[in-house]
C-alpha cells in the first residue's frame, strides 16, 4: 500500500489523516456523520428553492405531494454518488475525500428556466430532462480531461465560483424575508426568526469548536424550528391581508404533514417524467461545463489542502467522470444535478481528516435517511426565513471560497484583468437581462437570468487570448 496515504500512530491504529487506511468504527462514524452534519442542509436546499419557484407559478399541490419524495430520494442519491467518488467504478470516481450532493450552483439557471417555461410540474419536467443531457455532457469532458486541464487554471474556477457566491446570495436573503412568494414577505417576524438563526449559526462557529463548531448550520436550524414552534403561543399564526383575505404566516410549522408521511419507503423512480426541451438543455448544459470547472477546483483543494499534494489528471478526470453520470442518475430520481461539496472541502482542509472509510460512514448514513420519508418531510416544512438564516452564511461563503481560489495563484495584472472583466461585463450582462433583448433569443437564453454562465465563459476566453505573464513580471506581482 502506497506509504504516502498510510501511516499509524502509536498504537498501531491507522490515523483519521490517512486515505486509505480503515479506522475502527467508534472513530469513523461520528467523523463521517461530521461531514453529513455540514452537508445536511446543503443537500436539500435547492430542492426547497426550486420546487418553491416552481410551484408558486402553478402546481403548488401537486408539488406538495412529491416533495417529500424528492427530499427523500436527494438523500439517497448524494450517499449512493458520494461512495461511487470514494471508491471509483472503473473509470467513474476520483478515488478522493469528497462528499458529494445536491449542487446549489445550478439555482440561477434552473429559476431562469423556471420563469421561461412558465412553472409548475412542466418546468421541473424540463429541468429534469436538461440535468440527463447535461450530465452526459459533462461526461465526455471529464474522458477528454488532460488536454483540456490547462483551460481552467486557478483564475479561471475561482471566478467561476466567485460568481455562483454573487448570484445565489439575492436567493439566500429572499429566503432571509420569508419567501419572496409569500403573504408576510419581509415581516418582522420573518426578519427576526432568520437573524436569530443567523446569530446562533456564527456564535457556534467562532465560539466553539468541535463537531459543535463544523455542525453549526445544522444546530442554528434545529433553533430556528424550535423558535417557529414557540410562536404560536406569542403571537397569532395567520394573518389579514390589505384585501382582507385571511393567510398562514410564512413561520408556521406544518407538522401534520410529517404525520401523514410513512416511516419508511422505497425511493421512487421518475417521481417526475423528464421532459427534453431544447430551451432549457442549452442554458443548463453551459452551466455543466461550469460545474466541470468547479469540480475540478474542489479536487485540486481536498488533495493540495488535506493530502499535501497535487492532483492528478486520472483524479480530476474520475472526478468529473462521477459528477456527469453522478447527475444524470440523479435526474432519475427527479433529484437537482450532484456535485462535489465546497463546504466539505473546507473541512477538509481545515480539520486534515481526509480518511475514505470515515466518508464513507457518512455516505451509508445518507442512503439509510433516503428510505425514511419522515425525516425528509420534517426537513420540508422548514420555514423559509429559518433557511434563509442559513443560505445566506452558506451562499456568502462560497464568495469566499472563490476568492480563495482567485489568490491562490499570484495577482499579476494578467490575472486581475481576466477577473474584472468577467465579473465586470459577464456577470453584468447575465444580471441585466434587459441589456441582451436585441441580440438572438438563442443568445438571451444561454446567458440572460443568471450571471454564472456569461461570466464563466468571457473568464475561459480571456484565459485564452492573454498573452501570458512573463517570468519577471509574475515575480514582481
Amino acid at each position: 500500500m502506497n506509504k504516502k496515504h498510510l501511516s499509524q500512530d502509536a498504537s498501531g491504529y491507522v490515523t483519521p489523516y490517512d486515505f486509505e487506511g480503515r479506522l475502527p468504527l467508534r472513530q469513523a462514524i461520528p467523523l463521517g456523520l461530521q461531514h453529513v452534519l455540514a452537508m445536511f442542509v446543503g443537500n436539500l436546499t435547492p430542492i426547497l428553492i426550486i420546487t418553491s419557484a416552481c410551484a408558486a407559478a402553478g402546481d403548488a399541490a401537486e408539488f406538495a405531494a412529491i416533495q417529500v419524495s424528492l427530499l427523500q430520494n436527494a438523500m439517497l442519491v448524494a450517499g449512493i454518488v458520494t461512495l461511487v467518488q470514494l471508491y471509483s467504478v472503473g473509470p467513474v470516481g476520483g478515488q478522493v475525500p469528497i462528499i458529494m450532493g445536491t449542487s446549489s450552483g445550478f439555482i440561477g439557471v434552473f429559476q431562469s428556466v423556471n420563469i421561461l417555461m412558465g412553472g409548475g410540474i412542466a418546468s421541473y419536467a424540463a429541468m429534469m430532462g436538461a440535468s440527463i443531457v447535461g450530465g452526459l455532457f459533462e461526461t465526455v469532458l471529464g474522458a477528454f480531461l488532460k488536454p483540456l486541464r490547462r483551460f481552467f487554471p486557478g483564475v479561471v474556477t475561482g471566478t467561476v465560483v466567485l460568481s455562483i457566491g454573487l448570484s445565489l446570495i439575492s436567493v439566500g436573503v429572499a429566503s432571509f424575508g420569508g419567501g419572496s412568494g409569500a403573504a408576510d414577505y419581509g415581516s418582522l417576524e420573518n426578519l427576526l426568526i432568520a437573524l436569530a438563526v443567523m446569530i446562533i449559526i456564527l456564535a457556534l462557529k467562532h465560539g466553539t469548536k468541535g463537531l459543535t463548531s463544523s455542525s453549526c448550520i445544522l444546530i442554528g436550524i434545529i433553533c430556528g424550528y424550535i423558535i417557529c414552534g414557540l410562536l404560536p403561543f406569542f403571537l397569532s399564526p395567520t394573518g389579514v391581508t390589505a384585501e382582507g383575505v385571511e393567510y398562514t404566516k410564512a413561520w408556521v410549522l406544518h407538522w401534520e404533514n410529517v404525520a401523514e408521511a410513512s416511516w419508511f419507503a422505497v425511493p421512487k423512480l421518475l417521481p417526475v417524467k423528464p421532459v427534453f426541451d431544447l430551451r432549457a438543455i442549452l442554458p443548463v448544459g453551459v452551466m455543466f461545463i461550469v460545474t466541470a470547472v468547479e469540480t475540478v477546483g474542489d479536487i485540486s483543494g481536498v488533495t493540495e489542502g488535506g493530502m499535501g499534494r497535487e492532483s492528478t489528471d486520472k483524479e480530476l478526470s474520475g472526478g468529473i467522470l462521477c459528477d456527469g453520470l453522478g447527475s444524470t442518475f440523479a435526474a432519475f430520481f427527479g433529484v437537482l444535478p450532484n456535485t462535489s461539496f465546497s463546504q466539505n472541502v473546507g473541512l477538509v482542509t481545515m480539520t486534515k481528516i481526509v480518511n475514505r472509510f470515515a466518508l464513507a460512514c457518512g455516505a451509508v448514513f445518507l442512503v439509510l435517511c433516503g428510505l425514511l420519508p419522515k425525516l425528509a418531510a420534517v426537513v420540508s416544512i422548514m420555514p423559509q426565513s429559518v433557511l434563509g438564516g442559513a443560505a445566506v452564511i452558506m451562499f456568502s461563503s462560497i464568495v469566499m471560497s472563490g476568492i480563495q481560489l482567485i489568490t491562490s495563484e499570484k495577482l499579476t495584472p494578467r490575472n486581475m484583468t481576466i477577473v474584472s472583466v468577467a465579473l465586470g461585463l459577464g456577470y453584468g450582462l447575465g444580471s441585466n437581462t434587459a441589456v441582451l433583448k436585441g441580440l438572438p433569443e438563442l443568445v438571451q437564453l444561454i446567458f440572460g437570468g443568471s450571471g454564472i454562465v456569461p461570466a464563466a465563459f468571457v473568464a475561459i476566453l480571456l484565459n485564452v487570448l492573454l498573452p501570458k505573464d512573463q517570468p519577471e513580471t509574475a515575480e514582481k506581482a
